[in-house]
This record gives structure tokens, C-alpha cells and sequence, in this order.
């Protein structure tokens, strides 16, 4: 069975997924990183694959994402460090990028490489679901590899059922109608778009991302989802960090504990 649903099937509550950018804060951090939030509790691991323009990204991961290309970061070498992960690493690890890098890569031959470094899913904000659903939902069905989607406070109903209905893994419920980036707390406004979600009753389970950034956050998050995604707080976390492994286990500490 993928890793994601099985991670969803065993916990059901306040699951916690680290977005992270392949090659940052150095060319050759990413494995390390993975084992790191491992072993520091993540559930789940997002692996940013930079691209210059990163339309869904706040300024704090389109700079972590110019700095892993500056390093030498592209999909190969990502794909290189990823091999053998598995040896250790036995969280769900999810790719986010955007789709001109995928194409210009093939997009079987990347589910392929995908499929041999053990990543469980996919998030491509800038892939429209009619063109998922048409071109590329069957052949990430035959490679196994569950593909996320994303709804935001303007989704309307209709859409987000639709959405729903094609989403593997879990639905990405995007927190603001902004771009991605560390906030200090939730507005009510969002709290009743959580909770209009909720009492849609979708199948699907769901995660909230784009702003989650401490415990606080993270523990209101869950109580409207099965848990958070973080990423420009721990971002920020790790940018200029001189102990990666002292100071990623600490940031989750602080997410998960508030200590």
C-alpha cells in the first residue's frame, strides 16, 4: 500500500508534514535533512524541487529555492540523492514543483524515477485539474504515485467536490489566498473556511498549509484537519544553520510541544 495512505489509515490526528527544498541550505543537505525530520517526529516530508519561477511560493521559499539552484541543485541530482533513502527513511516523501521543469524532464520518465526512489506522491500547483485529469491521473495511478491537490478560501463548492473526487493522498487546504509564508496567528476568517470544509464531509482526508508556522497554529490547524504542513517557519529554521540535525529536531520540538 502507498506510505501516504497508510500513514492517514494508522493516524488520524495531528499529523505533521515539513516542506523542505531539495539542495537547501547546501547542495548536499537534502538526505540528511529527510533523516533528520524522521527522527524528530515528521510524519510525512515535502521535497520542494526549485525552479525559478514558483508561482504558489511566498519570498522566504523562492529564496530557498534560487539559493538550492545558485548550489547546483536540478531534478537529476535530486533524484541521485534520493537513491537509497529508503535504506533508512520509511516516512511518506512527497515532490512539489511546478510543471514546466516536469515536462521538460518527461513526465513518465520522472513517475518512473519517481517510483524507483520510493516518493509516494506529488504536488503541481500549476497543473489544472482538467489537464490532470485527462493526460496524467491514470498514469500516476499505474506508478502508484498519489497526486495532492490544492483548495483555497475562493474555491467554490462545486470545485472543491470535484477536486476531491480526484485527489490521492490527502486534499492540500491551502490557508490563506496568498502565497506561502510563516504567519504569527489564524484570523477568524480562516477558522470559518475550516470549518465550512469540515461540514462538507469530503472522503478525502485533508491537510492545512500556508501559514502554520508554531504550535499554536499547528494545534488549530488539527483541530479543523488531520493535521498541517509547514514550510517558510522551517525554512527559516534551517537557512543559516550551522548544526542542521541540532537545529531541525529542535524546530519540531517547538511545533509539536511548543517547548
Amino acid at each position: 500500500m502507498n506510505r501516504i495512505d497508510t500513514l492517514f489509515q494508522q493516524k488520524k490526528e495531528r499529523i505533521l508534514s515539513i516542506y523542505m527544498t531539495a539542495g537547501f541550505p547546501g547542495l548536499h543537505d537534502t538526505a540528511d535533512i529527510i533523516r533528520y525530520l524522521q527522527e524528530g517526529g515528521a510524519d510525512m516530508i515535502e521535497i520542494g524541487m526549485p525552479f525559478s519561477d514558483p508561482l504558489a511560493d511566498g519570498p522566504v521559499i523562492q529564496a530557498s529555492s534560487q539559493k538550492a539552484l545558485k548550489n547546483g541543485m536540478n531534478t537529476g541530482l535530486m533524484f541521485e540523492q534520493l537513491s537509497g533513502i529508503r535504506r533508512d527513511v520509511s516516512v511518506p516523501l512527497i515532490l512539489m514543483g511546478y510543471l514546466n521543469p516536469l515536462m521538460q524532464y518527461g513526465f513518465e520518465n520522472f513517475l518512473k524515477d519517481c517510483k524507483r526512489t520510493g516518493i509516494d506522491g506529488l504536488i503541481i500547483p500549476d497543473l489544472p485539474l482538467e489537464d490532470y485529469e485527462a493526460n496524467y491521473r491514470q498514469m500516476c495511478l499505474d506508478y502508484d504515485i498519489r497526486f495532492s491537490m490544492l483548495i483555497a478560501p475562493s474555491t467554490n463548492p462545486e470545485r472543491i467536490q470535484k477536486i476531491a473526487s480526484l485527489t490521492g493522498g490527502f486534499l492540500y487546504m491551502v490557508a490563506d489566498s496568498s502565497t506561502t509564508g510563516a504567519r504569527k496567528s489564524i484570523k477568524e476568517s480562516q477558522i470559518a473556511y475550516f470549518r465550512r470544509i469540515v461540514n462538507m464531509n469530503l472522503k478525502v482526508p485533508r491537510l492545512i498549509g500556508f501559514g502554520i508556522s508554531s504550535n499554536e497554529t499547528f494545534e488549530i490547524a488539527c483541530r479543523h484537519a488531520s493535521g498541517a504542513i509547514i514550510g517558510s517557519a522551517f525554512i527559516n529554521a534551517v537557512a543559516e544553520s550551522r548544526d542542521l540535525e541540532k537545529d531541525v529536531k529542535e524546530f519540531l520540538s517547538k511545533i509539536l510541544s511548543g517547548k
